[in-house]
């Protein structure tokens, strides 16, 4: 019998083909195969997320849609397409090129965690946090009862409660962020407290996610388990100690405007795999070294962004797409069949939103957060993603998830992130600023000495000599805050915008270039504001705008208005084509509304 089992398992399959000349079918060869895979799974999904962008769905919507339009639930129920494109013998190179992929893409995640944001996290934000977290983890537990009497009784119930527990308080980071960005939120009091809450929030389930793998292995004993957490705890300490100086060291060696060395790029990109080898050997997951190491990457200076230039494209446009599609070869929507599989998750999906969004709205209404605001805390807190399916994953692989489940969970994370940006932009509309004291909205006034605000917007430093030279020329002789300058930079945002960048404009989004007791920040751009505003008896404060280029006009003009600024001022470059758009949005911001004789500022257009 063993020998005929033996010889009923198919050969394994050769790297390349000699050629269809030859006589070859590159379909029976591992890479021609995972060529035709990649391309299709790019192509599927790109078009996906094109045709979901007038609902400003993030990228992840239409990757996990694209996994499963691949998988057994709609093309792959024609089994002569499913064996030839993605037949079994293929799915462990397709898997592993998945997971290496995810492996850097958690490692850019943990870049996107600051710790010490999360120490200078308020507390009404930690709060909100917490509560995202205890009660829709309390609920998840409850749900799992009603799910191991029904279609999961043969599953162990320890880890089980804990993973449903883990997969209801979920809230994707990065995905709240490019949510955020594309709602206009991100440089608001709202989108930097759901940031605040979410990365808790993250952390927080990562810890929990650790735990439940630990509970998870087949056949342990509680001291074993026991003994894989701790050593993941001790693998944690041991990379505080030693990480943090030799990043360090790398971006004290990596400045500012000059292209970071690759020998650094190397050895972390080689640190980052040994992580991970070490955290699958200790049996948590290969996941979570990326993930401690991104964490302790230092977040100041060009030593992160190289990272995430060198790393996101590649990982983002090509290898993580493969994991949406791994995932979505798993899961069969057929499995969820009759009343009773559709009550359930009917039942899932009430149980993650009611959990998420009563128990933020709740606590945000004890902080004295309005009622309106805390609903768009609630929602948003309620976003899952990429995370959400790497804890399904680990969970099906683990023998704690079965089909049915994993097919549920998949569509309450599809779904409960679905709703997110339409049910935002329903409910929450920033009411207009309370108009203050400053009336003047005209550069001539009647006394000489009011305060003169300007709205000053730029790109790059090739604007900034002149804007500097500009404002030397508008703060008179008076004395100092007779001229407040808000300097704009203005941010394009594209699919590429990575959430650590976006993120950390957004945190200083309005507050003054210089304070005591705080660090020199070693960003040029505000190097030179910085020294012109204590040189100078002018006060400026920096602004952020992180839009497509089709709406930048209206952060400006908004900005314009809430600031009750007198003149705008917009770099006007010497190319072509950034001439075009430079020309194409000043007129939108000339036909911006508020309308009326005193009501618009004045534009200047200025020569960079």
């Amino acid at each position: 019998m063993a020998t005929n089992a033996a010889a009923k398992c198919p050969p394994p399959m050769k790297a390349t083909s000699n050629g269809v000349f030859q006589g070859d079918d590159p379909l029976h060869f591992a890479l021609p195969l995972v060529i035709i895979q990649i391309c299709l799974v790019v192509v599927l999904t790109r078009v996906l997320a094109y045709l979901l962008r007038p609902l400003r769905q993030p990228r992840v919507i239409a990757e996990i849609i694209g996994g499963i339009i691949l998988g057994p639930s709609a093309l792959g129920r024609n089994k002569k397409y499913l064996h030839a494109v993605f037949p079994p013998r293929s799915l462990p190179v397709l898997d592993t090129l998945a997971n290496l992929g995810l492996l850097f893409f958690l490692f850019l995640v943990g870049l996107e965690l600051d710790p010490k944001s999360l120490r200078r996290t308020g507390k009404k934000a930690l709060n909100i946090a917490l509560a995202g977290i205890s009660f829709p983890f309390a609920l998840g537990i409850g749900t799992s009862f009603a799910l191991r009497a029904t279609i999961s009784k043969d599953v162990s119930e320890g880890p089980f409660l804990v993973f449903m527990g883990v997969a209801l308080s979920i809230t994707a980071f990065p995905v709240l962020a490019r949510i955020l960005a594309e709602l206009k939120l991100l440089t608001t009091d709202i989108g930097r407290m759901a940031m605040s809450a979410a990365a808790v929030n993250d952390v927080a389930a990562w810890i929990l996610l650790a735990l439940a793998i630990a509970l998870s292995g087949t056949g342990r004993s509680p001291i074993l388990s026991l003994w894989v957490f701790l050593c993941g705890l001790g693998f944690v300490i041991l990379c505080i100690f030693i990480c943090p100086p030799i990043f360090k060291w790398m971006a004290r060696w990596s400045s500012e405007g000059e292209s970071v060395n690759e020998v650094y790029v190397c050895a972390t990109l080689v640190a980052v795999l040994a992580a991970g080898l070490v955290t699958d050997l200790i049996g948590i997951h290969a996941l979570f070294g990326a993930f401690v190491l991104g964490v302790l990457v230092p977040k100041e200076g060009p030593f992160a962004g190289a990272l995430v230039e060198k790393v996101e494209d590649l990982v983002s446009g090509l290898f993580l797409p493969l994991y949406f599609v791994s995932s979505g070869l798993k899961t069969d929507i057929a499995t969820i069949r009759g009343a009773q599989s559709w009550g359930l998750l009917a039942l899932v999906i009430f149980t993650a939103c009611f959990g998420k969004i009563v128990g933020t709205v709740v606590v945000a209404r004890f902080s004295k957060v309005p009622l309106r605001e805390a609903l768009t805390l609630g929602f948003l807190m309620n976003t899952k993603g990429l995370v959400e399916l790497i804890v399904l994953n680990i969970g099906r692989d683990r023998g704690v998830l079965n089909d049915q489940a994993f097919a549920i969970m998949v569509l309450m994370a599809l779904v409960t992130t679905f709703i997110t940006t339409p049910i935002v932009m329903a409910i929450y509309k920033p009411a207009r600023m309370a108009r203050s004291e400053y009336r003047h909205r005209t550069i001539q006034r009647k006394e000489a000495s009011s305060q003169l605000r300007l709205l000053t917007c730029f790109h790059t430093t090739r604007s900034i000599p002149t804007l500097i030279n500009l404002m030397e020329a508008s703060r008179g002789t008076a004395n100092r805050g007779r001229l407040r300058v808000y300097a704009m930079h203005l941010m394009e945002l594209t699919e590429r915008s990575s959430a650590i960048l976006m993120v950390h404009k957004a945190r200083k989004n309005g507050l003054p270039f210089w304070k005591k007791g705080q660090e020199n920040d070693p960003n040029h751009l505000v190097v030179a504001f910085e020294a012109f505003q204590q040189l100078c008896q002018v006060s400026i404060r920096p602004t952020t705008a992180i839009s497509p280029m089709s709406t930048m006009h209206e952060d400006i003009c908004t900005s314009a208005e809430t600031k009750r600024t007198a003149m705008i001022i917009l770099p006007f470059h010497k190319t072509p084509e950034a001439r075009w758009t430079i020309r194409d949005y000043a007129g939108r911001v000339e036909a911006c509304e508020p309308q009326g004789p005193r009501a618009r500022p004045v534009l200047c257009r200025h020569l960079g």
